[in-house]
């Protein structure tokens, strides 16, 4: 894929606000954000796809620094722990959370995932959080509902397969 001069300078602003939300709130957390950590998070950050462990590994050997998947694994977790990155659990891959930017309102977002390009979205996802909570409740049922992930087709790409 072909990016413009302005598309990558687009992607390195959104890369580096993202280091710094995500600095903050390790920060706040009062959890360390290591070297390994900020570049595993840079790795994930710097597309807006999802990304597999494996695929950061080999990125950062690209880049010089080679690692055990361990070390790999150790960050994503210490990611995860932080909310600076989600995991799509159908794919088993990790992308940078979209709401970084945006005020906490302690609403659980929903996950968009395209089958084609491979980016993923991140939307308001209450409304379905609450049917599922409503459904099992008059089930009788405790859910330990963490994520709902949706994959599908992207606008750009429907309009590609469109034209």
């Amino acid at each position: 894929m072909v990016t413009t001069a302005a598309e990558d300078q687009r992607a390195r602003e959104r890369v580096k606000t993202s280091l710094e939300q995500a600095t903050a709130i390790f920060a706040e957390k009062n959890i360390r954000f290591t070297d390994l950590r900020r570049k595993v998070f840079e790795e994930i950050a710097s597309t807006l796809a999802s990304v597999g462990a494996y695929e950061v590994l080999d990125r950062l050997a690209k880049k010089g620094t080679r690692l055990a998947p361990i070390s790999v694994y150790r960050a994503l977790d210490a990611l995860l722990e932080a909310g600076v990155v989600h995991r799509l659990e159908s794919k088993n891959a990790y992308f940078a959370c979209r709401r970084l930017h945006q005020p906490r309102t302690g609403r659980r977002p929903m996950f968009l995932s395209c089958e084609k390009c491979g980016i993923v979205q991140e939307v308001d996802g209450d409304d379905i959080f609450h049917a599922i909570d409503t459904a099992a409740e008059g089930a009788n049922f405790e859910p330990r509902v963490r994520f709902v992930e949706v994959s599908g087709t992207c606008q750009e790409c429907a309009a590609r397969r469109k034209a």
